[in-house]
């Protein structure tokens, strides 16, 4: 039986269903990609991250061990007629002033300062995300109050008020993670709020309305996800800044604690032998600097990708 040629219709329906959809996600996640930076960056903090956990086991040094025998000895590689680690060149990053393994306590110091990059970054987000959102799609009198307390703290110091509190709480470790985000949720605040202020106008907010939804229903909903993509930009963007806070904080001797570490730390007890022992401070100053160039190429990445103007 001969079959009859197809119409230009089911010509046209045959193409259409050949062609698969590509999502906004599967778009740009396939535009991020792309970029060389973003991805080179996800790597080596990937590579920060897996080193931060697993390489002190490699390690025969604990991060509070001393030997007073190595003190302030530069690693068997490092360069110039400085002090040399008697150790067979197990010191891979060479030993601070009281004979610890400067690797180990590197490593250690990320897993602290990066704990504390993300947790704190996750309460910011949390308190930042709710409050815009709220503000912005409440409106009129609500808006402008909530707004106007978001400008009366942002007039008070960022450092000056973690420092207090740190100083009322004695320096708990885990309020370290929780005063730097309480402190730093104001920006996301008012990017959310900006972001809700154009989405609740949309239609199918409208039609959120019409089907009955309440009001946190439909921010819980409809909102927020539409909201997620410059939200999710600024995240790796403030996790840098909550690091280098942390680091601020140590450096003046308000943040970690002994025994635990950080890079803000190491940095400052570097800064004070730079001169007679540099790789004190070059190694952590120079992981702190990699895992900031990190965090904001990916930022940028991540901008790049979920800019609806660039598609």
């Amino acid at each position: 039986m001969v079959r009859a040629p197809a119409t230009p219709t089911a010509q046209l329906m045959e193409r259409a269903q050949a062609v698969k959809g590509r999502s906004l996600l599967a778009d740009a996640r396939r535009r991020l990609f792309r970029n060389k930076a973003a991805v080179a960056s996800m790597a080596l903090l990937a590579l920060i991250a897996l080193l931060a956990v697993f390489a002190p086991l490699t390690s025969p040094y604990a991060f509070t061990d001393q030997d007073y025998n190595t003190i302030s000895c530069a690693p068997q590689w490092w360069p110039g007629d400085l002090p040399r680690c008697r150790a067979s060149g197990a010191h891979w990053f060479g030993t601070d002033a009281v004979g610890r393994d400067l690797f180990v306590r590197t490593l250690y110091g990320a897993r602290v300062s990066l704990t504390v990059g993300v947790v704190a970054t996750f309460v910011s987000l949390m308190i930042g995300v709710l409050y815009g959102a709220v503000s912005g799609f409440a409106g009129g009198r609500t808006d402008a109050i909530m707004m106007r307390i978001v400008d009366i703290l942002y007039s008070l110091p960022f450092i000056f008020m973690v420092i207090v509190l740190m100083v009322v709480f004695n320096q708990n470790f885990v309020l370290l993670f929780v005063a730097i985000g309480a402190v730093s949720w104001l920006t996301m605040a008012r990017i959310v709020r900006g972001q809700t202020l154009s989405a609740k106008q949309k239609e199918f907010v409208e039609a959120a309305r019409a089907a009955g939804v309440g009001p946190f229903g439909i921010i819980r909903r409809h909102i927020v996800p539409n909201v997620v993509g410059p939200v999710i930009v600024y995240v790796t963007l403030t996790i840098p800044g909550v690091i280098l806070a942390e680091s601020f904080l140590s450096f003046l001797g308000l943040g970690i604690r002994e025994p635990f570490t950080s890079w803000g730390v190491l940095i400052s007890e570097g800064a004070g032998q730079m001169e007679t022992a540099p790789w004190a401070l070059v190694f952590p100053a120079g992981f702190m600097a990699l895992t900031l160039f990190c965090f904001n190429f990916i930022g940028d990445g991540l901008r790049d990708a979920l800019d609806p103007k660039d598609r």
